[in-house]
C-alpha cells in the first residue's frame, strides 16, 4: 500500500529520533557532570520529556512498517473474507480509540496552557510544552490508522498482502 502521508509519518520519525537523541545527550551530561561535581538541574526531568516525546512521536511510523506488536493467534487462522471484515472490525476500533486518545490529550495540552501548568520539579516547564509531542504523536497515530481502514474498506484487502513486506512482529 502506498501511503499518501508517508511525509508526515518520516517525519514524525525523524523528530522522534532526534528526541531519542537528546534523551542520550542529557543523559551523558547527567553522568559526566556527576563525575564533574556539578549539577544539570531538571536534567532527569528533561530526559523523561524527551524519551516520551520520542515514543509518542513514533508511533505512527512503527504502525505504518509493521512494527507494532499485534496479537495474531486469532487472525492467521482467518482467510478470506472474514479475516478483512475482522481487520475492518479492528481497524474501526484502533481509529477511534486513537481519534479518542488525541483529543483528549490535546484538551490536556490546551488546559495545561490555559491554566499555566508547570512542571513540579526543579525544572519548571510549563507542561504544555512536552504534552505537545504527545498529542502530535498520537494524532499521527490516528492518520495511520485511519489511512489503512479505509484502504481495506476501499479495497477489501489487507494493505500487508499488497506489500512485499510482511509485518516482522506477526
Amino acid at each position: 500500500m502506498i501511503s499518501r502521508f508517508q511525509w508526515l509519518y518520516q517525519g514524525l520519525a525523524a523528530l522522534a529520533g532526534f528526541f531519542i537523541f537528546l534523551t542520550l545527550a542529557i543523559e551523558i551530561a547527567i553522568i559526566v557532570g556527576r563525575f564533574a561535581n556539578f549539577q544539570i538541574d531538571g536534567g532527569d526531568a528533561y530526559a523523561g520529556y524527551f524519551m516520551a516525546a520520542g515514543s509518542f512521536l513514533a508511533l505512527a511510523a512503527t504502525l505504518r512498517q509493521g512494527d507494532h506488536i499485534r496479537v495474531t493467534l486469532f487472525l492467521q487462522r482467518l482467510h478470506g473474507k472474514p479475516r478483512v471484515y475482522v481487520e475492518i472490525f479492528c481497524l474501526a476500533v484502533a481509529t477511534l480509540l486513537s481519534a479518542y486518545f488525541t483529543y483528549y490529550a490535546g484538551k490536556l495540552v490546551y488546559d495545561s496552557h490555559l491554566y499555566h501548568d508547570i512542571s513540579q520539579n526543579t525544572d519548571a516547564t510549563p507542561l504544555w510544552i512536552p504534552q505537545l509531542s504527545m498529542a502530535i504523536g498520537l494524532f499521527g497515530l490516528f492518520v495511520a490508522f485511519a489511512e489503512e481502514l479505509v484502504y481495506v474498506l476501499r479495497t477489501r484487502r489487507l494493505a500487508k498482502e499488497d506489500s512485499d513486506e510482511l509485518a516482522r512482529t506477526e
